[in-house]
């Protein structure tokens, strides 16, 4: 059974910082492409970073210089370091596990993160 659970969502005011970690279990994590995604109210999901299996990362425009996102292959954790959060960051914050081969791919069931102006 594939679990993805989300932690590390909260209120934080524009300016700081928060760091989201996903830990996965039922999937050979070291395989997947990890990816985080988010969806504001009112709007489609939307990708935000990813990282692969040989540690090479991606960042939507948005967030870029202010996102860092990283893996744990021995803890099987995915981690999102968000700095100078805007309001606009405000959204639910999923995890998406994908792995290449087998072309299975799987969601987390999200973390609030809400900037406040």
């Amino acid at each position: 059974q594939v679990q993805l659970v989300e932690s590390g969502g909260g209120l934080v005011q524009a300016g700081g910082s928060l760091r989201l970690s996903c830990a996965a279990s039922g999937v050979i994590f070291s395989a997947n492409r990890m990816s985080w995604y988010r969806q504001a109210p009112g709007k489609q999901r939307e990708f935000v970073s990813s990282v692969t299996s040989g540690d090479t990362a991606n960042y939507s425009d948005s967030v870029k210089g202010r996102f860092t996102i990283s893996r744990d292959n021995a803890k099987n954790t995915v981690y999102l370091q968000m700095n100078s959060l805007k309001p606009d960051d405000t959204a639910v914050y999923y995890c998406y596990a994908y792995n290449p081969v087998t072309t299975y791919g799987y969601w987390g069931q999200g973390t609030q993160v809400t900037v406040s102006s």
